[in-house]
């Protein structure tokens, strides 16, 4: 009879196995090797790389967090992008799932890095994951250059949006901090030097004191005292409602006037016969079917088609078939059938339509090319159409062009008179301007209140996602020019809205738990 001796015990390690396999491709316990006390964590190749690893982490987390607080300007993107290529597409919508799946790639490998070097194990990055990384650090370097060339703007909305996330980032990064406690506890536990274990507690403890310190220097307008927060901003549809219907249509500014808009906002050009019209872009090519009507003349301007010509197009049709924002909802049979049924609206219609509401109207005013018969005179025409063909009442009116101001208020008394830049308050009252309209990421919460001191209103634009509207409303803001009027209308209060006394008990809660969770890993 053989006996038979039991050798060695074999232990079965599936989750130590499931990390090496995702992370090395190394499924094998054999092709597995544990660190050593006192030695690194991995040979010098892939000491070299791991910082590139999470160099990547930081620059997709950046470039995910800078893209998704960019989401209200994405219909500003596409249509950037439209121009250029001649096609409609939502490159916004594309370019946000890519960062997001890159960063959550990437996020996969640190995750699993880290809780290897917590089992004691060597790192050994696939070649494969090695190409990945380069490419997500790549990628993201040169897609955050482009957007610092092509888009400088946007930098100007990230740091809006840092005025409201801030208290939450810094909840985050906490967060992570305690996360980070246990492999870089048990990896200085490991090294058998003093020096070594300086080397990696160290940093990590500046980081966190860092953090723990960094709310001293926050500032957000929505962390304010009870009862000090002003009233809601008013809605101003931009183009009417351009997420429900097709944009400077009626069926567009019908659906702001539904939804409870306070005025309509839209933009004026004049036909080569002299009729004033709705259209925002040069060309008709976006907006209508002209490539089906007139193939010849696509790239021809508006202003040099006769209002019998703009007639014949179909002015909605686009819109049910391009879906031109990100996140539109679907619409109901009957908004479908009214949106293919939508033609060019006459300025004259428009205002009709904003007296006959009582709302407040704003028009972007474009000059005709060279070469047409209105070049010269088309402040009068439209004017004509504002006083004697529509006969709106004058309050309602909210004249932005600054050209022939002084003409305008000598034929035309009662417009509340609007300028399209900051100014000193002097030169705003010398010229009876009664409110501002600036892009949104010149706002400001110390110069709405300078302006409101003087009586001069603010209304910023383009204003779509809830958190900029919380921002603009907690900053003083008197109205928003939004395609969202449907959305926005619902805040019953600005978003992130704090006390200082909810704040200091957040931070300082967030502080001593990280620190007791961050002591006891470390203790233990």
């Amino acid at each position: 009879v053989v006996r038979r001796r039991l050798l060695q015990r074999y232990e079965h390690q599936p989750f130590i196995s499931c990390l090496a396999g995702f992370y090395s491709c190394r499924w094998k316990r054999y092709q597995r090797e544990r660190t050593e006390p006192g030695k690194c964590c991995c040979n010098m190749r892939e000491c070299m790389f791991f910082p590139l690893l999470v160099a990547a982490f930081c620059f997709s987390l950046v470039f995910l967090y800078t893209w998704g607080e960019g989401k209200n300007d994405y219909n500003s993107f596409d249509w950037y992008n439209f121009g250029n290529l001649g096609f409609w597409f939502l490159w916004s919508l594309v370019i946000l799932i890519v960062a997001a799946v890159l960063f959550a790639y990437i996020s996969l490998l640190l995750v699993l890095a880290m809780c290897l070097l917590a089992e004691g194990q060597q790192l050994y990055l696939h070649w494969s994951h090695k190409i990945g990384t380069f490419l997500v650090l790549g990628f993201s370097i040169s897609s955050l250059f482009a957007l610092s060339i092509l888009w400088r703007d946007h930098r100007k909305t990230v740091r809006l949006s840092f005025q409201v996330t801030a208290p939450y980032l810094h909840l985050g990064a906490i967060a992570i901090m305690v996360l980070l406690a246990w492999p870089v506890a048990l990896h200085a536990i490991r090294a058998d030097k003093k020096v070594t274990q300086v080397i990696i507690v160290g940093p990590y403890l500046a980081i966190l004191l860092f953090l723990f310190l960094i709310p001293l220097g926050m500032y957000s307008p929505c962390i304010r005292e009870m009862g000090t927060l002003g009233p809601k901003p008013a809605l101003i549809g931009h183009r009417g409602a351009p997420m429900l219907a097709p944009e400077n249509t009626e069926m567009s500014f019908l659906k702001t006037i539904e939804h409870g808009g306070d005025g309509l906002e839209t933009d004026v050009a004049i036909s080569y016969d002299g009729v004033p019209f709705l259209m925002h872009d040069d060309t008709l090519r976006r907006t209508t079917n002209i490539q089906e009507v007139y193939p010849n003349d696509t790239d021809k301007a508006a202003s040099f088609f006769s209002w019998d010509a703009l007639q014949k197009l179909n002015a909605g049709t686009w819109f049910l078939k391009n879906k031109p924002f990100v996140g539109m909802g679907s619409l109901s049979k009957a908004d479908q059938n009214q949106a293919m049924n939508q033609s060019i609206y006459t300025l004259s219609s428009f205002l009709r339509l904003a007296d006959s509401h009582n709302k407040l109207v704003i028009f972007d005013l474009y000059r005709p090319p060279e070469k047409h018969p209105y070049r010269n005179l088309w402040i009068r025409k439209i004017l004509d159409v504002i006083l004697k063909e529509s006969k709106i009442k004058r309050h309602l009116v909210l004249w932005l062009h600054n050209g022939v101001r002084s003409f305008v208020q000598s034929v035309a008394p009662g417009f509340q008179h609007t300028m399209g830049r900051k100014a000193p308050i002097e030169d705003l009252l010398k010229h009876n301007i009664v409110k501002l309209n600036l892009v949104y990421t010149d706002m400001s919460t110390e110069d709405i209140r300078k302006y409101a001191e003087a009586n001069i209103t603010t209304n910023f634009y383009v204003v779509n996602e809830p958190w900029l509207y919380s921002l603009a409303w907690c900053s003083g803001a008197h109205s928003v020019t939004t395609n969202a009027v449907h959305l926005l209308k619902d805040l019953s209060q600005p978003l992130f809205l704090m006390t200082p006394q909810q704040y200091n008990i957040m931070w300082i809660l967030t502080d001593l738990t990280s620190a007791f969770l961050i002591s006891l890993i470390f203790a233990l």
